[in-house]
């Protein structure tokens, strides 16, 4: 069985800003489920809806994403 690889911290920005996936969800036009299924890593959102969470999250694209490498 392939590990699942962890690209995306979707869930602990949602959990930071008290938000559910419902709501993050209605605010990009997306269904919930889709959320949910971003969140726990099981597909990654596409470049465009990545900028539109972030958005609506009011946070920098780049604390959706789990650094490769960390920063001095």
């Amino acid at each position: 069985m392939e590990q699942k690889i962890k690209i995306n911290r979707i869930k602990a920005v949602l959990a930071e800003k008290d938000m559910s996936h419902k709501e993050l969800a209605t605010r990009v036009g997306i269904a919930p489920n889709s959320v949910t299924r971003i969140c726990n890593n099981e597909f990654q959102p596409t470049l465009r809806l990545l900028r539109e969470m972030a958005l609506a999250l009011d946070v920098d694209i780049r604390e959706l994403l789990i650094p490769t490498k960390e920063t001095k």
